[in-house]
């Protein structure tokens, strides 16, 4: 397999034309329609037909618990080169949500084969029949697209679609709430964005929200004064937000989760397929990486395409995408995937242009050497898998120590590790909170460090990274975040992005993930700890694609608390409904190293560049 890099100034060679400046109804008739399902709930849909061409166009389709807009408003999203090449956008309010009738289910579970009903797919498969009866000008081509919720509802579109659904591009898709998406990592819940996420989306129809006074706290010390999850519905919410309580109440893999898991139901998909997703995505990086592989295996013999980039949470429809926090990636990331990759893919299985540019199935960017590439399969097969394995000296070796060691540091519920260098004044989750700087957890007493020193020649890292951890802990649950981080040279001149110095020790975190360690052989049956026995903790953190430059530092961090972006591990084996605060406990941890507890990464290590 071949490599194909490009530097991104290269190809950035046609800017869009399109614009809003021109008034928006003298480029679309805009029309609104109440789509019967085939239960006769009606679905509001609105959809702008363009005026300024003759046609015919292709439908693209967003389907949003967010709102579809209004015929009185210009589309909510478009692609400016699809814009102007002439496309139908279409947006529905799905069931339950803005102006659709019928009750609103988080993450809809999609039927079994052959049992009938309704679910998103089949919602989508009657608003297709009826766009094509009812909407002028359209060449018979529909597609769906979406970021995040959307992207969730254009991949259940897909499965067992309507035959004019050609293809179908799944950004950012919510895909699985319990191993990696939004609500929970690896059964670690994410509790500040569930929150707050739930305090304005998950509240009834026609219910008012829930009145918090936070007394000014940054979210630190609110989330540590709230107490445990299991309380929250009496201190805050008052009833009001049922989905709380039914994740508090299941806190294990069960049918809850796995029935509403978009990757276990991606079968019978019959369209070309375009997965997106962002290295420094903080909700969803797992539910595209995993929604490709899955299809992959589920659905052979489609077109089946994947593009990852160095964007946050759908930050690539922004069409910018030339930097995020202090990293910057050396041109406008976000126009080149809308115009060389999303554009074509539309134009090719849409329009049916057999000229138009191909893509390749696989499109990634390298973090760290700001390339893109166009490969044939993901992860390459050019990648070999290579231990790095800690030690007890605090170092990283390619080697297997043969004598062991240990490193402690203790994890205190009344006082966890905080996410954020300023804690104590943010109020809400950044977006770009992946790529901010790690050195402030380092100077903490609640987490070890290891590093390989600085290194002589560019190392580079592609596919899946597994942490592979021993410890012991003098609790009986705990959680463990392992982080991948790139330290720039002490004396880098490099500016900061944002303008406000230079990468002088910047730890770029390439990659980090959180597990709860009773769920470290099976997310369906969780066990606990046995204080101070060696315990073997082995979990996959989300892939990469990145370059450590030679005269860098690779470090690895460890430690088990991510505050308050992830809620408290109490130290103690106890279900998230049970959970009082006498339960929450100081623990002693070691992490274990060498002889026969060699901890380790185990990475793909790619050949030089060329």
């Amino acid at each position: 397999m071949s490599v194909w890099r490009c530097a991104l100034g290269a190809v950035l060679a046609l800017s869009a034309t399109f614009s809003f400046a021109q008034s928006w109804q003298d480029q679309w008739d805009a029309r609104e329609f109440s789509i019967p399902a085939r239960d006769g709930t009606e679905l509001y849909t609105v959809v702008y037909i363009p005026k300024d061409k003759p046609g015919p166009f292709p439908i693209i389709m967003e389907r949003t618990p967010y709102g579809a807009g209004s015929p009185t408003r210009p589309p909510r999203r478009t692609n400016p080169k699809m814009a102007e090449a002439g496309y139908i956008f279409a947006y529905q309010d799905v069931r339950g949500k803005g102006k659709s009738q019928g009750d609103y289910v988080n993450v809809r579970p999609l039927l079994p084969d052959g049992q009938s009903g309704v679910d998103e797919s089949t919602d989508t498969y009657d608003t297709i029949d009826f766009l094509l009866k009812n909407v002028p000008k359209h060449n018979g081509s529909v597609g769906l697209w979406g970021i995040s919720y959307p992207g969730f509802y254009a991949g259940a579109g897909a499965v067992r679609n309507h035959p004019a659904l050609k293809a179908v591009s799944p950004q950012a898709p919510v895909n699985d709430w319990f191993l990696g998406d939004d609500v929970h990592h690896r059964g670690a819940l994410f509790l500040q964005e569930m929150f707050d996420f739930m305090l304005f989306f998950d509240v009834r129809r026609g219910d008012t929200p829930p009145q918090i006074d936070r007394m000014g706290l940054p979210a630190y010390k609110f989330f540590l004064q709230a107490g445990p999850p299991s309380q929250f519905d009496a201190k805050y919410l008052s009833g009001k937000v049922p989905f709380w309580n039914e994740v508090v109440a299941n806190d294990t893999y069960n049918d809850f989760w796995k029935s509403r898991a978009l990757w276990r139901a991606f079968h019978k998909v019959d369209c070309a397929v375009l997965t997106v997703g962002g290295w420094y995505d903080k909700e969803d990086m797992y539910g595209a990486l995993k929604l490709y592989r899955e299809s992959e295996t589920q659905n052979p013999g489609i077109s089946n395409y994947l593009v990852m980039g160095p964007w946050s949470h759908g930050q690539w429809a922004s069409g910018n995408g030339s930097s995020l926090s202090d990293l910057s990636f050396g041109g406008r990331t976000g126009q080149f995937y809308q115009e060389e990759i999303e554009f074509p893919f539309f134009e090719r299985y849409l329009r049916g242009d057999q000229n138009a540019k191909p893509i390749s199935e696989v499109t990634m960017f390298e973090t760290g050497a700001n390339m893109w590439h166009r490969l044939a399969q993901w992860p390459p097969k050019e990648a070999r898998k290579r231990s790095l394995y800690l030690d007890r000296n605090k170092q990283l070796t390619w080697q297997a120590p043969r004598e062991s060691g240990d490193h402690l540091y203790v994890a205190d519920p009344a006082q966890p590790m905080p996410y954020l260098a300023d804690y104590l004044t943010s109020t809400r989750a950044p977006g770009d909170w992946l790529a901010r700087d790690q050195s402030f957890s380092t100077s903490r007493g609640d987490s070890v460090t290891f590093d390989l020193g600085v290194i002589g020649e560019d190392l580079r890292v592609a596919g899946p990274v597994t942490a592979d951890m021993w410890i012991a802990t003098s609790g009986t649950d705990c959680d463990l975040i392992v982080k991948l981080i790139d330290e720039y040279p002490a004396d880098s001149t490099e500016p900061r992005a944002s303008g406000t110095g230079t990468m002088a020790g910047y730890q770029h975190m390439v990659r980090g993930e959180v597990i709860r360690a009773k769920f470290r052989e099976s997310f369906e049956r969780p066990i606990p700890i046995v204080p101070g026995r060696p315990t073997q903790v082995k979990f996959d953190l989300n892939d990469v694609f990145h370059t450590f430059k030679k005269g860098h530092r690779i470090k690895v961090q460890v430690q088990s608390h991510w505050f308050p972006i992830v809620d408290r591990n109490p130290n103690t084996f106890v279900s998230r409904a049970d959970a009082k605060p006498e339960d929450y406990k100081r623990a002693t941890i070691r992490v274990l190293t060498g002889g026969n507890y060699a901890s380790r990464l185990e990475l793909g290590v790619m050949p030089p560049a060329r």
